[in-house]
């Protein structure tokens, strides 16, 4: 029996188990089950939403089994969770859901889109309320729930309800999130690699105090003096001008450039030639504007910190170069974790000694950079990591980096066992069979292959903050992990699709790094069928 046979067997067999109330009384390790009710279809009402008219609709709801818990792994640890199960339909599959940012909220949006799916799923609020970084002062072992610990209690807890509820574990598990939940796939991934059997990771935030010292460079460039502050008004103009410059470099011309990395964009040729306009930018903003899109470096080694914002990501700077101050966003990882001071000013901020602190005071925990997948590959575990290239919060080429660093890792994996099998053999009864045999490590080739037949990198042109922006940023990457994991059919392309007014009116193939979509030279050039992917 082949592998997709076995598990759509799985999925076949008959449901039976508690009710949904009867969970109310479930015994897990460090958790209490707050609520087990049963919703109609149709029926679910959350909380008020501050915006009614911005309030989604859960009218098209199935019926469905809630479960809300509270797990306490330490002593000063208050994770709440959240499962949704269908009452009828079940795929077979749980789907845990990522968070963003600092928040600490459970979003029944979120966990409704899994249950239209006919998913089980989750969801944690990390351990604490709201959506600032203040909860970690004083609280190191809230920081960790935050960081990676709640995402796997949660997952192992969900399992277990799941299974009581329906009688059967879950077939298959999936991890889907974007931003900081891109970062909690990644950890997922990195720590606790058997918890799924697939992983999206969206806009990861996974280099987490390095990021946050970027937001604080960008605040110093623009705060230098009032001369380098960059107002709202004057974005639009540094983006066509940008876009301009980039956009036919692909051979198309359609207001997107397709990777920003090949083309280089200096602002200075919008630089005042007399009156300030908000059509022009003067020499202290050209200025400001060149620190934005280049890297962090520390000022004295000149290693990166951090990469800069790519041409084509201007019109979302507001959140971060408009304003009088920095995100609270950042600057709440230096005052609330690295220097424990509430008072901390952000023009303070020492490049050269300052990151590293932050990595100490973190103790990395917050960072999930590493390299090392071999447990989760060789688990069967497969990657999807996706990245806009006008991201406006999370520079896109820490995507890339990190992808090439595990690239890297495996690589160095492979020449090591290489090297190893050509050494003398160290005992005098080993002539290179039991030992040899022994030496798992794939070869450098292999070792590659490994990560492409686990791993897939799509970095999506035009696309903001995990939606959204001037290129195509709808698509449907758990679909296409879904047929990876069940069918092993890699995605080899992912087709997107751009909206105005609720239409489409775009579809482009999404490409896996280091390939890009390439006009075949016929039809329309917002046809996705008219693209190939290719290594140009």
């Amino acid at each position: 029996m082949d592998k997709r046979a076995a598990i759509l067997l799985v999925l076949s067999l008959p449901v039976c188990a508690a009710t949904c109330e009867d969970l109310k009384s479930l015994s897990l390790a460090d958790t209490t089950i707050d609520t087990a009710e049963s919703i109609a279809a149709g029926a679910f009402k959350p909380a008020a939403a501050a915006n009614a008219k911005q309030a989604p609709n859960f009218s098209d709801l199935p019926a469905f089994c809630r479960v809300a818990g509270t797990i306490k792994p330490t002593a000063d640890s208050d994770i709440k969770i959240e499962v949704w199960m269908p009452a009828k339909g079940w795929n077979g599959k749980l789907e845990g859901n990522g968070n963003g940012g600092w928040t600490g909220s459970i979003t029944p949006a979120t966990l409704a889109t899994g249950l239209r799916r006919n998913y089980a799923t989750a969801m944690t609020d990390t351990g604490h309320e709201g959506g600032s970084g203040s909860f970690a002062l004083g609280h190191p072992e809230k920081l960790i729930d935050f960081a990676y610990r709640s995402t796997h209690v949660m997952t192992v807890a969900a399992k277990q309800i799941v299974t009581a509820f329906y009688g059967r574990a879950p077939g298959l598990s999936y991890f889907n999130g974007c931003s900081a939940g891109g970062k909690q796939g990644l950890a997922e991934a990195q720590l606790f690699p058997t918890d799924y059997q697939g992983i999206i990771s969206g806009a990861a935030a996974n280099n987490w105090t390095h990021m946050m010292a970027q937001i604080v460079w960008v605040a110093q460039a623009v705060h230098k003096d009032n001369a380098s502050f960059i107002p709202a008004n004057k974005l639009p103009q540094l983006h066509d001008s940008a876009v301009a410059a980039c956009d036919a470099r692909d051979g198309v011309k359609d207001g997107v450039i397709d990777d920003p990395t090949k083309c280089k964009f200096d602002p200075k040729v919008i630089e005042c030639k007399g009156k300030d306009t908000p059509a022009c930018l003067t020499s202290a903003q050209v200025e400001a504007a060149r620190k934005i899109y280049s890297p962090v470096r520390n000022p004295r080694t000149k290693q990166e910190i951090y990469p800069g914002f790519e041409p084509g990501s201007e019109l979302g700077w507001s959140q971060f170069v408009a304003g009088p101050t920095p995100t609270t966003f950042a600057t709440d990882e230096f005052k609330f974790v690295v220097f424990k001071n509430p008072d901390w000013d952000y023009k303070t901020m020492n490049f050269d000694g300052d990151v590293a602190l932050a990595d100490i005071a973190d103790g990395k925990i917050n960072n999930a950079t590493d390299p090392n997948l071999k447990t989760f590959f060789e688990h069967g575990g497969k990657l999807i990591q996706y990245h806009g290239w006008n991201d406006q919060l999370i520079a896109p080429m820490n995507s890339v980096n990190y992808y090439l660093s595990v690239e890297k890792a495996m690589a160095e994996e492979g020449k090591a066992a290489e090297a190893e099998k050509a050494e003398p053999p160290r005992f005098e009864n080993d002539k290179g069979g039991k030992a040899a045999k022994e030496r798992t490590a794939p070869p450098p080739s292999e070792a590659l292959a490994n990560v492409t037949n686990s791993y897939r990198l799509f970095m999506a042109p035009g696309m903001n903050h995990c939606q959204g922006g001037d290129g195509p940023s709808n698509f449907d990457m758990l679909t296409a992990l879904e047929q990876w994991v069940e069918s092993g059919a890699a995605p080899d392309r992912v087709v997107a699709s751009h909206m105005t007014s609720g239409k489409v009116d775009r579809t482009r193939p999404l490409c896996p790094y280091p390939q890009v979509a390439v006009f075949n030279g016929k039809g329309s050039t917002d046809d996705a069928q008219n693209f190939t992917c290719r290594v140009r």
